[in-house]
């Protein structure tokens, strides 16, 4: 009886296989599929950039709306047979995908189980929403804007390549101020790339010294065109950049939020060269306004001078200086005399004063008592003899009269 072989046992997983005990392709292919299968349908948004249409299938390409990521869709006719207008390419949707595995084929697509057009209610609320966030934050605060230079040397400008914004640009600025200079950078300004390649424009002139002044500049278009720049990341750029920026995107009535935290926003592409340098045509004039207003100021202080200057010429004292010496010569001999006569009154009364002084104390001087007859009597020692009794008889006595003075001897009575 032949033996019947083994029945190989199979790896419970992927990772337990080798070359010895491998997997067979149906059961790898099974498990992707039931692993797939597990997965969660997810509501993603995208551009659609292909789109065929079959008898009851519809093949789409949708792409990224910020990076350079597309995917491939499948989407049935009773699907879009829910929608209100057809799907067009360009159309930016939202769709709900759930992975789908071919188990014979080993194709993995997406199943688009629903989809809903983008409409431009939806992306101005958006924009709404990322703009009271922003402003919360203090992005668009006034106090946060630089001042743009008076006449800046060199301007940086961020546009589409060969764009007629860019024409705009350096035509009028070039009329207005022939000597300005440009660093240009030409950018992708509409599409899945716009935003990286405007704000690596941006950082590249921003760390360039000899630019003054940065000028982001598109020409007009439809809201999802315009798109990037009311771009978060770009936004934020631009809050960061040290040089001023101004913003002169589209037209008047489109406004993006790149308009909000911008420096400066032009409301076109003309309008900035307008605004970042001056006219120099009126600059001139301005000048000539200046010197003429200058000049009759001058003459104007001049004359106002020289008539101040005539008036004090003709000033007596002015016109004939000795007088106020004259003057002055006056009265330091007026108040001379003056002084003179009070001096000499002064002297006149007090040697008048010394006169009756002089004749006060001559009056009662002992001499003028001798010359009246008295007689001053003296002992020997000159002492004053006051009382007879100083002097006994035979006492020497001196006798001081007014005429002189003579000796004597005292007698007894």
């Amino acid at each position: 009886m032949q033996e019947t072989p083994e029945r190989k046992v199979l790896p419970p997983t992927a990772a337990q296989t080798s070359p010895e005990n491998p997997w067979p392709l149906a059961m790898l292919s099974q498990k992707l599929k039931s692993h797939i299968d597990r997965a969660p349908a997810a509501w993603v948004e995208g551009q659609i950039i292909e789109l065929n249409k079959r008898a009851n299938v519809s093949y789409l390409t949708i792409r990224d709306v910020d990076a350079e990521v597309s995917l491939s869709v499948t989407v049935w006719g009773s699907v879009l047979s829910q929608l209100a207008t057809p799907l067009e390419r360009g159309a930016r949707v939202v769709t709900l995908l759930k992975p789908d595995f071919w188990l014979k084929t080993g194709r993995l697509s997406m199943q688009g189980r629903d989809i809903r057009p983008v409409g431009l209610g939806d992306l101005l609320a958006r924009i709404e929403q990322l703009r009271q966030a922003l402003a919360a934050e203090g992005l668009f605060d006034p106090r946060r804007k630089k001042r743009l230079p008076l006449l800046p040397h060199r301007i940086g400008l961020v546009t589409g390549r060969n764009s007629d914004a860019m024409k705009d640009v350096l035509r009028n600025a070039a009329l207005r101020w022939p000597a300005v200079e440009f660093e240009v950078r030409e950018v992708a300004v509409q599409g899945v790339n716009a935003v990286t390649a405007v704000i690596g424009a941006l950082r590249e002139l921003d760390a360039d010294p000899a630019v003054d002044v940065i000028v982001i500049a598109r020409g007009g278009g439809s809201l999802e065109d315009l798109l990037p720049f009311s771009h978060e990341s770009l936004v934020r750029a631009v809050a960061d950049a040290v040089t001023p920026v101004v913003s002169a995107i589209g037209h008047e009535a489109d406004r993006p939020l790149l308009d909000d935290v911008a420096d400066l926003r032009a409301s076109t592409p003309t309008d900035a060269a307008k605004r970042i340098v001056p006219d120099v045509g009126e600059e001139l004039r301005r000048v000539d306004q200046s010197r003429t207003q200058l000049n009759r100021r001058i003459n104007q202080l001049l004359e106002r001078e020289g008539d101040r200057l005539a008036q004090l010429r003709s000033r007596p004292a002015m016109a004939r200086p000795e007088s106020m010496l004259t003057a002055r010569a006056d009265d330091i001999a007026r108040l001379g005399g003056r002084a003179l006569t009070a001096v000499r009154s002064q002297v006149g009364r007090h040697a008048d004063q010394l006169t009756h002084l002089r004749a006060q104390v001559r009056a009662l001087s002992p001499q003028k008592t001798l010359d009246r007859g008295y007689a001053v009597v003296q002992l020997a020692d000159r002492s004053i003899v006051r009382d007879p009794a100083q002097a006994p008889g035979g006492t020497p006595l001196k006798i001081r009269v007014a005429g002189g003075d003579f000796s004597a001897a005292a007698t007894t009575n």
